[in-house]
């Protein structure tokens, strides 16, 4: 098959590393990993506008390379040839290798900050961050620029209630998917944690979802085969996206 994959780029090198060795013919598209930063609607803006640029005459199906992430995923349609999304909550998923393993680890694990190689070196927001809700609200000032801005009591009520947006974790889980070239991104997670005062920890990261989702094995466990002509909306259950009933 001849397919087209639009994919987060926190997924480059695992993406890249999995087209390596598929038995089909992959273009890649990756958009920003900051499009979580702005919002559900510009977020599923900009995946569908990267959708409808796909000249699908060349292709036998396009794959979406994000989760359902806070619904952005929610309203796409497949227009003339199949549109294939995993069922995962978020890229945890993917790199975890189920949405079951992902659940088992979140549960009991709970506060953890998840790192991977992406997600560490990709992160420049460039001019999305303008774009982005926390720069819109204030959410990414310093304790420091609150202070000069609104005064010392006001900044500390407005630092912990929007801008610490970590004071729920209390761990980082370096997730390794045996693509890294050396270990940098392994120990700049691990410093991370401890300049936090956090527990740290690496878990083996597993490539086979994604290998799955690149050789066309869309099992329907694991992936939503979107037919032409219909959309996705959630399940709110174990299988996270499905089909609109409405559409089709």
């Amino acid at each position: 098959m001849r397919l087209k994959l639009i994919s987060c780029e926190i997924f480059f090198r695992e993406m890249c590393a999995a087209i390596a060795s598929s038995r089909n013919r992959i273009d890649i598209e990756f958009l920003p990993k900051g499009l979580h930063d702005i919002g559900t609607a510009g977020m599923n803006a900009r995946l569908r506008d990267a959708i409808d640029r796909v000249d699908e005459s060349s292709y036998d199906a396009v794959l979406l390379g994000y989760g359902c992430c806070n619904n952005a995923v929610v309203g796409l349609e497949s227009r003339s040839i199949p549109l294939v999304i995993p069922r995962a909550h978020d890229c945890i998923t993917l790199l975890l290798g189920s949405k079951e393993r992902y659940a088992e680890y979140f549960h009991a694990n709970p506060g953890v900050y998840f790192k991977s190689t992406g997600w560490i070196e990709r992160n420049d927001r460039g001019d999305l961050r303008q774009l982005s809700i926390q720069e819109k609200t204030g959410m990414d000032l310093s304790y420091e620029e609150l202070v000069a801005k609104y005064g010392e009591d006001n900044a500390k009520f407005l630092f912990e209630q929007l801008c610490d947006t970590t004071r729920n974790y209390r761990r980082i889980t370096f997730i390794e998917m045996g693509i890294e070239p050396d270990d940098r991104f392994e120990r700049g997670a691990e410093a991370d944690a401890n300049s936090k005062g956090w527990e740290y920890e690496k878990v083996v990261g597993d490539l086979s979802l994604i290998r799955r989702f690149l050789d066309g094995d869309w099992t329907e466990d694991a992936f939503l085969v979107v037919p032409p002509g219909h959309r996705v909306t959630t399940s709110h259950d174990e299988r996270i996206v499905e089909l609109d009933p409405r559409i089709g």
